[in-house]
Formats: structure tokens, C-alpha cells, sequence
């Protein structure tokens, strides 16, 4: 089994920065990519940043310049540096991976529970 679990959200003031974690265990064998993804009430799921295994970062325009995901490849750990926050930035920030299990031959899909950041004064 593989889990996902995000920590990290919370409450920041406009302008503010504040830094997510996603940490991945269980039986893994490697982690290919991964995302995260946020969701704001009545609103879709939006993919705002993705790293690879070789560090390849992708961003979507509404956080590039502002957002920065990195990993630390020994604790199978993603953060995701969030600066110059803005109240449009308020939503539920989960972690998705792309994850080969030991004994497997194909990778799957995992989710995390989710980490809410609000951006409010």
C-alpha cells in the first residue's frame, strides 16, 4: 500500500508565503511524478505545478513566477513554496503522484487527503 499525506496549510495575510508538504510511504518502489493540484469551493480542480523524476517543473500561469515544488528524493518528500500569496490562491491543496510499487509492473495513481491554505487579511 501506498499513502500520500500533506501538511503544511493554514492561514497567511496577502502577499504572505507559506510552504506544503507532501510525504510518500509505503511499499514504493520509485515515484515518477508528481503534481499538485488545488481545489477552491464550487470550483474545479486545477493543476498548478508538477515535478518530475529527472526535476522537470511545470507551472500553470496563474502561479508561475510566485510557486516553486522541489523534492527531496531521500525522504520521498514534494514541497511546494508558495510566495506572494493572493486571496484567489484560497483552496484545498492536495498531492498527487504517479508511483511504481515493488513487485508491480505498472505504476499507479494516489491521491493525498488534502491541506487547506487561505489567503485572507
Amino acid at each position: 500500500q501506498v499513502h500520500l499525506v500533506e501538511s503544511g496549510g493554514g492561514s497567511v495575510q496577502p502577499g504572505g508565503s507559506l510552504t506544503v508538504s507532501c510525504v510518500a510511504s509505503g511499499n514504493i518502489f520509485h515515484i515518477n511524478v508528481v503534481n499538485w493540484y488545488r481545489q477552491a469551493p464550487g470550483e474545479q480542480r486545477e493543476l498548478v505545478a508538477a515535478i518530475t523524476d529527472v526535476g522537470n517543473r511545470n507551472y500553470s500561469d496563474s502561479v508561475k513566477g510566485r510557486f516553486a515544488i522541489y523534492r527531496d528524493g531521500t525522504k520521498n518528500t514534494v514541497y511546494l513554496q508558495m510566495n506572494s500569496l493572493k486571496p484567489e490562491d484560497t483552496a484545498v491543496y492536495y498531492c498527487n503522484a504517479n508511483i511504481l510499487r515493488r513487485g508491480s509492473y505498472l505504476p499507479n495513481n494516489y491521491w493525498g487527503q488534502g491541506t487547506q491554505v487561505t489567503v485572507s487579511s
